[in-house]
């Protein structure tokens, strides 16, 4: 087992059972490999919810909670990238069926309560459809978080793919598969003239494929990214993610805790 991080899969069987409580948190880190344009890697959503879950779960139990982690899960929703050669994805219908499955197995464990920790904005949805599966299938406590990736003032707010953010935090996490060479911006410009159609938070949604946009996939401004940033990124995060795990740790619905 890790000297620092919990790492579930690294208990034997009987030491799972006896180890783990009613009162234990299990995190799976859920990623994607998709394209990322020709500056980052396929296993970029991957690589941040699976180094952000490391670190928050490591910072949560250093403060006493009793927290563990599983193996992230890879092969998720990525079909808006699914012209692009390296895109692996699985369909919603089945990453909603790992999720169950994954639900089942945690439900025969003492644990009850389950935390996403989600690198891909295309399994926002799906998971939060999981959640309230697995609570009603299998009476467990469960809860996602995304790791937060910033746009940059120059992005309009549309750094959403290979941006500003993601790139300073894959240049923080894994230097060496960044490549400053192809940075480039690309901003649809074109839709900062709507004021109520856009991505997530907008009050109006649209159906779209990365391709859509002519910028070979990608949807941001790397231009101006750097490792010092993404450290900041990375700090912040692991900051939110373990203020969140104890906020977990206590949480009653009802309100009576």
């Amino acid at each position: 087992m890790s000297a620092s991080v919990r790492e579930l899969a690294e208990l034997s069987g009987p030491a799972l059972s006896s180890t783990l409580t009613a009162e234990s948190i299990v995190v799976l880190p859920v990623g994607s490999i998709e394209h990322h344009g020709s500056h980052l890697p396929l296993a970029t959503d991957l690589i941040m919810a699976d180094e952000m879950s490391v670190r928050a779960v490591d910072q949560a139990a250093a403060q006493g909670l009793d927290v563990w982690r599983l193996p992230p899960l890879a092969y998720t929703k990525s079909d808006e990238h699914d012209w692009a050669p390296g895109t692996f994805w699985i369909g919603a219908d089945e990453l909603l069926a790992t999720l169950r499955g994954i639900g089942r197995s945690l439900a025969r464990t003492p644990a009850r309560t389950l935390v996403l920790i989600n690198g891909h904005g295309g399994n926002v949805a799906p998971l939060g459809v999981a959640l309230r599966e697995l609570r009603r299938l299998h009476g467990l406590r469960t809860f996602a978080l995304s790791v937060a990736v910033p746009s940059s003032p120059e992005e309009s707010g549309l750094g959403i793919h290979g941006g500003w953010g993601e790139t300073s935090l894959m240049m923080h996490l894994r230097p060496e598969l960044v490549s400053t060479r192809d940075f480039a911006r690309a901003i649809p410009e074109g839709l900062t003239d709507y004021r109520h159609i856009g991505f997530a938070g907008a009050p109006v949604q649209f159906g779209w494929l990365s391709v859509d946009f002519g910028h070979d996939g990608v949807l941001g401004d790397p231009t101006g990214a750097d490792a010092g940033a993404g450290e900041s990124i990375a700090a912040d995060f692991v900051r939110l993610a373990a203020e969140s795990l104890e906020e977990i740790s206590r949480f009653d619905p009802a309100g009576s805790g």
